[in-house]
């Protein structure tokens, strides 16, 4: 006989429904006035009887109508983004001024960024505001415009003429794919615009990918590859792809024991 779901998970299921379907663990903590353990624990039993699924910091009722792939992405990998994000955090400073976007390796960087304080924060993504927000003096500004319920995030005119108001010391940005004919891809032409605007206001702008996306392709051209200062990955790429990237004059960051890996061989 299947085991009664308690008051306790039955509690927190409640409080997901309310926010979407999707939540955070310290969300949860704060709604049900418990601690981060122990919304961890409730959402490991839930997760073994099939009712939610598990992503990097937080899980989402599966089935559900919010159960976009967003949620599925940020689970891929999720080792490697982690890394990448630990990465990006060196190039960030107190007091600095940054856009972040709506990917889900930039998830994994606003976690790490908890630990800097008085940023100013302009960021299209729900989940990006949702980490940072009242955290370390932090400011953060959602920029408006038309939402994307697979992103957790807003794209088009009004999102782009927000954007333009900052001006960023580092822009924090994703592609779909990167590649030495046409550089850095994307999947919808609304992510590759407004990477465009965002990367033309700031002086210093940072690409987090993984590697599963080098050498890859999709179908929309953002900004000039000439445009990204680094990129920064779990991995380095390979030879063709580096010699490309150096010609563009980008520089590669990677995990210190990807560089020792690298500098062996």
């Amino acid at each position: 006989m299947a085991e009664k779901t308690s008051h306790r998970e039955l509690e927190l299921l409640d409080a997901m429904r309310r926010a979407g379907g999707f939540a955070r663990n310290s969300e949860l903590a704060l709604a049900l006035d418990v601690s981060e353990e122990t919304v961890r624990r409730t959402i490991k039993a839930l997760s073994k009887a099939g009712s939610v699924a598990r992503v990097h910091g937080g899980a989402y009722i599966v089935g559900a109508r919010s159960d976009p792939s967003f949620y599925r992405r940020i689970a891929r990998h999720a080792d490697a983004k982690r890394r990448i994000a630990r990465v990006v955090l060196r190039s960030v400073s107190d007091g600095m001024t940054l856009f972040l976007d709506v990917a889900s390796t930039t998830a994994f960087v606003a976690e790490e960024l908890r630990v800097r304080h008085h940023l100013t924060v302009a960021t299209n993504s729900l989940g990006v505001a949702q980490v940072l927000v009242g955290h370390n003096n932090n400011r953060v500004f959602l920029l408006g415009g038309e939402m994307h319920s697979n992103e957790r995030g807003a794209f088009g005119f009004v999102t782009e003429q927000q954007a333009r108001r900052y001006s960023y010391d580092v822009a924090v940005l994703s592609a779909d794919a990167l590649n030495s004919k046409h550089g850095f891809l994307f999947s919808n032409t609304a992510e590759a615009d407004l990477a465009s605007v965002v990367s033309d206001n700031s002086a210093l702008t940072l690409m987090a990918m993984d590697h599963s996306k080098y050498n890859q392709t999709a179908p929309h051209r953002g900004f000039e590859p000439g445009s990204v200062d680094i990129l920064t990955s779990d991995a380095p790429p390979d030879v063709a792809l580096a010699h490309k990237l150096n010609e563009w004059g980008i520089r590669v960051d990677v995990p210190e024991d990807e560089k020792h890996h690298v500098a062996a061989q």
